[in-house]
């Protein structure tokens, strides 16, 4: 546990209990045992320098891609939305974001420097961060075909710059060093004219508004693609569009997407993922991988 006259010396926020219901896309979660907001890059240093090395820790960005158990995280969250939002040119065709810079932030500030080859980030409903911890990606692109360096952190405090080849990257996959996380990654475009990227960028919003439950809580894309198949595609075909366990529902409009219907569990919504799971392992033999990252405990009912 940290040192509590270390409070004194941070320059972020901590938070007891906080609800992270408050903080994911799904809108539900329990509490957090500590919430951690950190001022600056060099705040969250000090921060983890202090921490107990056996302290659970679950970074935090926008909260898609995340579904937290009811009974909340016994352990710290390290909230980067807001905060580590950093974001600069540093050279020819290069671009430096923090791990707290939103996706379509990038995407758009990348388009206004006449940079181009970054627009499917703006489909991405999440941050830099956890793009790069999933290699996420969007309309035919991945965030790692961009990247040129990261910067990471480890639980002592330590900064290190590592090249995509110290790293295993493969579909929503991507394995480096234990115990480090991103913290900033320099990304490599290429020039292109202002007003095509903006277009492109128009173009893929509106079709992900045309395909996507967008406005409504969910988490993104919930299941990874089977090889040379489609999620939707199965869960359509499995009758299970519609479907739904308490406030939890599988969208009518895509069927890769679990929305909340607005009095939905964390419970509510694994078990949905669950039946999803089985029903197309069922019908077609395809067991489907989960996108979406489950954390936390449980509720024990009496």
């Amino acid at each position: 546990m940290m040192a509590l006259q270390l409070q004194d010396e941070l320059r972020g926020e901590i938070l007891l209990g906080e609800p992270l219901s408050r903080h994911t896309s799904w809108r539900v979660g329990g509490p957090a045992r500590r919430f951690y907001r950190p001022a600056d890059s060099d705040d969250l240093l000090v921060f983890l320098r202090e921490l107990s090395p056996d302290e659970p820790l679950l970074w935090l960005g926008l909260g898609s891609n995340l579904l937290v158990r009811d009974g909340g995280f016994d352990g710290t969250v390290i909230a980067t939305r807001g905060r580590l939002e950093g974001l600069e040119l540093t050279g020819d065709h290069l671009l430096r974001a923090e791990a707290g810079v939103a996706c379509a932030k990038v995407a758009r500030m990348a388009a206004r420097q006449g940079l181009v080859g970054s627009e499917f980030l703006a489909g991405i409903p999440g941050t830099l961060g956890g793009a790069l911890a999933m290699n996420a990606g969007a309309f035919g692109g991945e965030t790692w075909s961009l990247v040129r360096q990261v910067e990471t952190v480890d639980r002592h405090g330590r900064l290190r710059v590592r090249l995509p080849e110290d790293f295993e990257i493969g579909y929503r996959h991507v394995r480096g060093q234990p115990g480090e996380w991103f913290i900033a990654a320099t990304l490599e475009l290429h020039e292109g004219a202002v007003e095509k990227g903006q277009e492109q960028i128009r173009q893929l919003l509106d079709r992900r508004s045309a395909t996507q439950p967008v406005g409504l809580p969910s988490c993104g894309s919930v299941f990874r693609n089977p090889q040379g198949d489609h999620a939707a595609r199965l869960i359509e075909a499995a009758g299970l569009k519609g479907e739904r366990i308490g406030g939890a529902c599988v969208s009518e409009k895509h069927a890769n997407f679990i929305i909340n219907l607005g009095d939905a569990t964390a419970q509510d919504i694994e078990s949905l993922v669950q039946l999803v799971q089985q029903r197309v392992e069922d019908e077609f033999g395809v067991r489907l991988r989960t996108e979406v990252k489950i954390v936390g405990e449980g509720i024990t009912k009496p």
